[in-house]
């Protein structure tokens, strides 16, 4: 199933709480990015670290055999589908005590990691959720104009409009005063036309609320149809499309995703340039792995940002479950700590823990100089 709104992680979530626990397991299939061979010892690198976390719980015989019922579920499952499989990411969550079984096509691709915990584990894919932008796409042309909502990769129409708009004609009369006339008849009847455009634009936003806005439209037609649109629209309006009301559904999403990503990647170099300046003038900032935990510890993250596939080995302590990159024994507790595999996936849970925010930028970015982490601070240092 691909993942395509928020209903279905709330349905997931409704889980939480049950007695018996669950497999959340997350793979980074993107094939842009990796080889097939690549993914395949990731697949089989994260079972091995299910299996040895499974073996480390303390459970009993009935519980631990489900758990390994689960294990060898997404086993066979991921060797069935990974050779032709084409989603950036995948997400399973398997508990075979609860009767529950959900796979994830995912658009984006999340951090390799499997947790055994008695919810699923649902974070990634609000993250991933988080990062899309809900998009209106209006195709407008001199006698149409079509709607089209994009949203998480895919593209549905929403509505079409038909307006009875004269062609173009030249017809003499005495001194062209004839022609004139028809002309500004025509004009009339076009202008018409888009402002009905522009008002069910509008209505479409109070009624199916969207982040941007891509119009498709002759360039001769910009300055007659953009002054129509709402104030709300025109903050919104974020890209122009090179196609028309004719197009078909994938031109017009190949296109939209192309703007999108573009828009995106210059969000991402605007946060990492922002966090920067932060840091350089001794503002609410830090960076590196060491100084971002000892933020994350304090519960003084406000966003953090973090370099796509950016990981270090780390380590919790089991008892307050502070994050450290190598101390060996807790300073707070004075108890031996435990090595983790990935403490910057463990960083981003906590933060997100204590309501701070999880952004993140694609490499390479003016965050490599700064140990490819940083975080806006609650309150100043």
């Amino acid at each position: 199933m691909k993942l395509s709104s928020r209903k279905q992680i709330e349905a997931l979530a409704q889980l939480k709480g049950d007695k018996n626990l669950t497999i959340s397991f997350y793979l980074d299939t993107d094939k842009s990015q990796l080889s097939q061979k690549e993914i395949n010892v990731s697949f089989k690198n994260l079972l091995a670290e299910g299996r040895a976390r499974l073996e480390s719980l303390d459970l009993d015989k009935l519980k631990k055999e489900a758990l390994e019922g689960d294990l060898k579920k997404i086993s066979r499952f991921g060797s069935r589908i990974l050779p032709s499989y084409t989603a950036a990411g995948l997400a399973v969550f398997s508990s075979s005590a609860s009767g529950l079984w959900q796979d994830f096509s995912l658009p984006r691709a999340p951090r390799n990691h499997i947790i055994i915990d008695r919810a699923p584990c649902l974070r990634p894919l609000s993250v991933i959720l988080d990062e899309y932008h809900h998009i209106c796409a209006l195709l407008v042309g001199r006698h149409e104009a079509r709607w089209y909502d994009i949203d998480l990769g895919e593209i549905a129409l929403l509505e079409s409009l038909i307006s009875d708009v004269p062609n173009r004609v030249r017809e003499g009369g005495w001194q062209g005063y004839e022609s004139k006339r028809i002309e500004r008849h025509i004009d009339a009847h076009l202008h018409e036309h888009f402002k009905k455009a522009a008002q069910r634009t509008f209505d479409l936003f109070k009624t199916h609320p969207y982040d941007w806005l891509f119009l498709g439209l002759k360039e001769e037609y910009r300055s007659s149809f953009e002054p129509l649109l709402h104030p709300y629209l025109k903050e919104r309006l974020k890209g122009w499309l090179k196609t028309n009301s004719h197009d078909s559904e994938d031109k017009i999403l190949k296109q939209a995703i192309e703007i999108e990503k573009k828009l995106r990647l210059e969000e991402e170099a605007g946060l990492a340039g922002t966090l920067v300046r932060e840091l350089e003038s001794g503002g609410r900032a830090v960076s590196g792995m060491r100084e971002v935990l000892r933020t994350v510890n304090a519960a003084g993250v406000q966003t953090l940002v973090v370099t796509r596939n950016f990981s270090l080995e780390g380590r919790v302590c089991p008892k307050c479950h502070f994050l450290y990159l190598d101390e060996l024994q807790c300073p707070v507790c004075q108890v031996k700590t435990e090595k983790v595999r990935d403490i910057v996936h463990e960083a981003i849970h906590s933060a997100m823990d204590d309501k701070g925010r999880v952004r993140y930028v694609t490499p390479p970015s003016k965050l490599d100089r700064y140990g490819k982490i940083g975080a806006f601070l609650r309150y100043k240092k």
